[in-house]
């Protein structure tokens, strides 16, 4: 069965992030979506609706079907496929989620990757994060869930360039490829973004395409913040215990050590680990494998059509809060007798 790509929306309060779903909802690139908010209320869809098609689900003008979330995430998600399956609601091909500006994005990923009619029905596509370039350094020095949201984030999204001072801009982008120089930023002037620039984030939306792994990895902003690391360390800095870096081998690894090595580490340190994902040089297989998890819980290990380019060294991201570079590959080392060959 085909799954159902599913976008993780999140961003603390005030980091406009209703603003931006206010503009996406309108756009004809999110025909197909089904878009799970908190309160239509909040983000003022009265213009664009069309028809209510089910209770607390509306049709936009767009194409897009809006629902409101009464509860538990999870029934939202099984009854909105199975108004889907019985033909009450039109066929949407993506979900994106809202999350409320307080909180943890990772029990909705968990949810997701873990729940046996959900993970079958839907994979995660990716996370987005708004940050506000007016107030997001207070906010990231205020509230360590910021901090997280941007570091588990695959795009994050910088609102408010518009109003913000050019150096005050600068400063928050410098901060947010320092706390994860895995994600992609974006820039959005009062709210506008070309809906294609957040969906489809992950490797897994196309079967038959080979990959940019590079691109989902975003490699040469790794290797940038490893040129230009330097930076003075603030201890009262939520964003100062988190680490990012990158794990390379060269020669193929044995999956189910591999395997067994990670399942060593989230058992262990789990709560540590804010997001993983890579690609693996599987011994015996010439197709890459992909990895990602948040925390404790792993999306289960997908063989892709092929590799980008010669380049098929492993590579897998560490975004890590209060676990230090050294106790990974320690662990790595022990368990597998590998040695990071050319970490970043």
């Amino acid at each position: 069965m085909t799954t159902l790509p599913v976008t993780v929306l999140t961003g603390f309060l005030g980091s406009g992030k209703t603003t931006l779903l206010n503009h996406l909802l309108g756009q004809p690139g999110l025909a197909d979506t089904a878009v799970l908010v908190n309160e239509f209320g909040e983000i003022g869809i009265d213009h664009l609706l069309v028809r209510h098609v089910a209770e607390d689900i509306v049709l936009l003008n767009s194409g897009c079907l809006c629902c409101t979330v009464r509860g538990d995430m999870v029934n939202a998600l099984r009854e909105l496929f199975l108004k889907r399956v019985k033909g009450e609601i039109p066929e949407f091909a993506r979900v994106i989620i809202e999350t409320t500006g307080l909180a943890d994005p990772a029990p909705i990923i968990h949810t997701l990757m873990t729940d046996p009619l959900l993970s079958s029905r839907y994979r995660l596509d990716g996370i987005v994060s708004t940050v506000d370039a007016v107030n997001g350094s207070a906010t990231l020095d205020n509230h360590p869930e910021a901090v997280k949201q941007a570091a588990v984030a695959d795009r994050i999204v910088i609102t408010k360039t518009d109003i913000a001072k050019p150096e005050q801009t600068a400063r928050l982008r410098e901060r947010l490829a320092r706390l994860n120089p895995a994600a992609i930023t974006i820039d959005a002037i009062d709210g506008k973004l070309d809906p294609a620039a957040i969906l489809d984030a992950g490797l897994f939306n196309d079967r038959d395409k080979i990959p940019d792994v590079r691109r989902w990895m975003n490699e040469e902003s790794f290797r940038a913040h490893h040129d230009h690391h330097h930076h003075h360390h603030d201890v009262n800095r939520h964003d100062d215990r988190v680490q990012a870096f990158v794990f390379t081998r060269q020669a193929p690894v044995s999956w189910p050590g591999l395997a067994f090595a990670l399942e060593l580490l989230i058992a262990n340190r789990g709560e540590n680990l804010l997001r993983i994902k890579g690609v693996v040089n599987v011994l015996g297989s010439d197709k890459p494998m992909a990895i990602h998890g948040v925390q404790h819980v792993f999306h289960p290990p997908a063989a892709l059509p092929g590799w980008p380019d010669d380049d098929h060294r492993t590579r897998i991201v560490f975004i890590t809060r209060d676990l230090d570079r050294k106790v990974i590959d320690d662990m790595l080392a022990g368990v597998l007798g590998l040695a990071d060959e050319k970490g970043i």
